[in-house]
Parts: structure tokens; C-alpha cells; sequence
């Protein structure tokens, strides 16, 4: 058995280091940024408002993702709360950082005039990009990983490259002998990456309206990240009623034929956070859908113009010309 750990550390200078995470995680954000700006000038909106967004939504995203661990987490801070700034240490919360980000998104939004339905979808695409990249930090870190399975299942059966494989074969408290574990960044990774073409292609349909861009974006991953969250053996989890967690199984069911639920310490709950969280959003999504267009609310299509009721604080004049460019122009008459 030949495996081997790559080294978190891209490089250090003195005590100072740079990890793969971050660098990965801002790649993620990068990428997210292009591929927003680039479907934002179609509409007319200037690439500063995508800047300006990303500047202020990533740390919304980070505070909101801390928070949500930490709530489900506080036995493991109570007795020493400054460690709830420790973020380096880990603990942050994929659905916290999607909620602080459509938080954030909602304010600016309204800020600069801009429908937050119309900015929400045209950044929904770039969000899943930020996700299908960043699971790559997590594998670099060797975390968000599922539980035990065979050598050959990953790399005879799923056929999976051998520099993943090796680097799941990980050592820990639960495991210290080591075991291969599932690459459930991986498989989220790569389900990002199938939802993103999907994105591109009803984004090109006549018959969507606004807002269903981004309830097709929470539906797609949700679905993944219900069937996903069950391999893993870090789930945020809680106590609920058993009818809540045997539907929950049964949902999950189809699943098992080819892989193992990751362990869930019974003591610690029964129901995954994030399985349910994802359930929920699924079906809201859906009534989302089908409550706008029976109630006649769709009546805008994602393809009509974008308008700002806030033009001077976009750069533009009531007529929607860039108020640099006019100013220009009349120096040259000048």
C-alpha cells in the first residue's frame, strides 16, 4: 500500500505560512468574481458592483459560517469562548456562509436599486463555482472526508485518480491505525461542477423566470448535499424525534447499495443538521416556484433587461449612461 499525506503548507517564510486552503479558497472566490462580472455586463450592471459585493459578501460569509458551527458546536467552546475566533483551527459551516452571503446580498442590493432576485441569479452560478473549487481545500487539509471504505472500492470501482486515493488514507482519533476514507469532497466537488452546466443551460431558456435561477441552484445542491452529508463522520447533528430521523433514513435508502453511512454518535443526535437543512430548502424552493407562477408574481423573465431605481450610486445617469463616460465626452466637445 503505497499513500502519502501532502504537506496543508504551500510555504512558509519565517513563522509565517501560506496554506493550500486559502490559496484554493481564494481561487474559488476569483473564478466566482469572472464568471459574475462577465454574465453582469449583458445586463448592463458595471463589474465594480461584483467587486464591491465580493469584497463586502466574503467576510459575511465567513462571520455567519463561524456562527452557525458554533451554535450547534458551544459544548466544545463554553469553557473557553475566545477560542470561537480561532477560525484557522477550522469550523466553519458551508449553510452559514450561504446565508451570511444572501444576507449580505440582500443589503447591497437594495442599496444599489438592483432587484436582489435579479443580482441572486445571475450569482448563484459563480457561488457553485466557489464551492466545486474550495472542496479542494478541503481536501488539502484532509477534512470533510466520509467514512471507512476499501482501497479497491475508490480506485477499481469508482476508478478514482491515485494522488486522491493515497491522500485518503487518513489517520485519526476515531481511526488510529488508519483507514481509507470517502472522498466526500469529491463527490460534492463533482456535483458542483454537473449543477454549473445545468445553471449555463436554463439560464439560456426562454420559459425561466426571475428567481428560479437561484431555486434551481439551492434544489440541485441540496439534493446532492442530503445524500452526501450522510457519508460524512463530522455532521453538525441534533436529538429529534425518531419518526423525523426514520424518514430521513428511508429518503437516504437508495444510497446504501453503494456506500456506507459514515458514523453518527447516537449519543451526540440523530438527525444530521445539514441533511435536514437541505431537505427543507428543496421543497421551499419548489412552493417558491410553483406559488409565483400559479399567483402570476413570475412575470419576469431572467433574460429581460436590468433595471437600477438607484442609478447615481451604480456610476450612472437617470438614463442609465455611465456618468464617467458622459463627462468625457463632453470635454471633448470642449
Amino acid at each position: 500500500m503505497d499513500t502519502f499525506a501532502i504537506n496543508p503548507v504551500l510555504f512558509e517564510i519565517g513563522s509565517f505560512s501560506i496554506k493550500w486552503y486559502g490559496l484554493i479558497l481564494g481561487l474559488g472566490a476569483l473564478a466566482g468574481l469572472m464568471l459574475a462580472v462577465q454574465e453582469g455586463k449583458r445586463f448592463g450592471i458595471k463589474p465594480d458592483f461584483f467587486m464591491d459585493l465580493l469584497l463586502l459578501g466574503a467576510p459575511s460569509a465567513i462571520i455567519v459560517a463561524r456562527i452557525y458551527y458554533v451554535a450547534f458546536k458551544w459544548e466544545d467552546y463554553k469553557d473557553n469562548p475566545l477560542s470561537v475566533f480561532k477560525i484557522w483551527e477550522g469550523g466553519i459551516a458551508i449553510y452559514g456562509a450561504i446565508i451570511g452571503a444572501f444576507i449580505c446580498g440582500i443589503i447591497y442590493a437594495r442599496y444599489k436599486g438592483y432587484r436582489f432576485l435579479r443580482i441572486a441569479d445571475i450569482a448563484v452560478p459563480s457561488i457553485l463555482v466557489g464551492q466545486m473549487i474550495g472542496r479542494w481545500g478541503n481536501f488539502m487539509n484532509q477534512e470533510a472526508y466520509g467514512g471507512p471504505v476499501s482501497e479497491d472500492f475508490l480506485r477499481n470501482t469508482l476508478h478514482i485518480p491515485s494522488f486522491i486515493v493515497n491522500h485518503m488514507f487518513i489517520v485519526d482519533s476515531a481511526i488510529p491505525e488508519g483507514a481509507f476514507r470517502h472522498p466526500a469532497f469529491l463527490y460534492e466537488s463533482l456535483w458542483s461542477l454537473v449543477g454549473l452546466a445545468v445553471l449555463f443551460i436554463i439560464r439560456r431558456q426562454k420559459f425561466i423566470r426571475v428567481g428560479e435561477m437561484t431555486a434551481a441552484y439551492f434544489i440541485w445542491y441540496s439534493i446532492g448535499r442530503f445524500f452526501i452529508e450522510a457519508l460524512r463522520t463530522d455532521s453538525l447533528a441534533f436529538m429529534g424525534p425518531s419518526w423525523l430521523a426514520s424518514m430521513m433514513n428511508g429518503l437516504w435508502a437508495p444510497m446504501s447499495g453503494l456506500f456506507d453511512k459514515g458514523f453518527l454518535d447516537p449519543a451526540y443526535g440523530n438527525i444530521r443538521i445539514s441533511q435536514l437543512l437541505a431537505l427543507l430548502l428543496i421543497i421551499a424552493a419548489i412552493i417558491f416556484i410553483i406559488v409565483r407562477r400559479v399567483t402570476g408574481k413570475a412575470d419576469v423573465r431572467y433574460s429581460d433587461p436590468i433595471v437600477t431605481t438607484k442609478p447615481e450610486r451604480n456610476g450612472l445617469t437617470a438614463d442609465g449612461q455611465e456618468i464617467a463616460a458622459e463627462a468625457g465626452a463632453g470635454k471633448d466637445k470642449k
